[in-house]
């Protein structure tokens, strides 16, 4: 209907010509036109009709069970490239994660070690100067399948957590420890 005018008042004049293009249409889901399906004959249009060029004729495969044979052999192809695809997928993302396996360092807990606990909360509201690691916490008791239960800082009360959210606690550097005697450069 892209013929009619924008004000839309000449509908009923085009409204024929766009029914007849649209009933003798070669329709691919049907694989006939419309028309012939209600006439039982193919719709003849008054148009003329260009041919394609002879070197594109010869190129074309008109016996129909070669064409077929040539569609079934493209689908194999095709079903191979793809099987080829996911396998190369499959390599790379092995590579890839064995590779950032590499660069992650591993953290081997001990009993009565102080950790931090990685806040997960802060992924929903996160906080441009809040700190993403709460504690310190004690580490109660390690389990082999990466768990570490912990205890809470005033030590009465025990969870569990993943070993992936927790890293080593690093005790603040006290000055009142150490001592420094700085000499007179005269007397050395």
């Amino acid at each position: 209907m892209k013929v009619v005018n924008t004000n839309r008042k000449n509908w009923l004049i085009q409204l024929l010509n766009s029914l007849w293009a649209y009933r003798t249409a070669y329709k691919t889901i049907l694989w006939i036109s419309p028309y012939h399906l209600v006439y039982g004959k193919t719709g003849h249009l008054l148009v003329e009709l260009e041919y394609k060029a002879w070197w594109a004729i010869k190129k074309l495969n008109m016996d129909l069970s070669r064409a077929g044979l040539k569609r079934f052999l493209n689908l194999n192809e095709m079903e191979e490239l793809r099987n080829d695809a996911y396998i190369n997928s499959k390599i790379a993302k092995e590579k890839l994660k064995r590779w950032h396996d590499q660069l992650i360092s591993r953290k081997d807990f001990r009993k009565g070690q102080r950790v931090l606990l990685y806040d997960s909360k802060l992924h929903v509201f996160p906080g441009k100067l809040k700190s993403r690691w709460i504690g310190p916490f004690t580490i109660h008791q390690v389990h082999s399948n990466g768990v570490v239960e912990l205890l809470n800082s005033n030590g009465t009360r025990s969870f569990k957590v993943n070993d992936h959210r927790l890293k080593p606690f690093v005790e603040p550097f006290s000055r009142d420890k150490e001592e420094f005697i700085l000499l007179n450069p005269h007397q050395a």
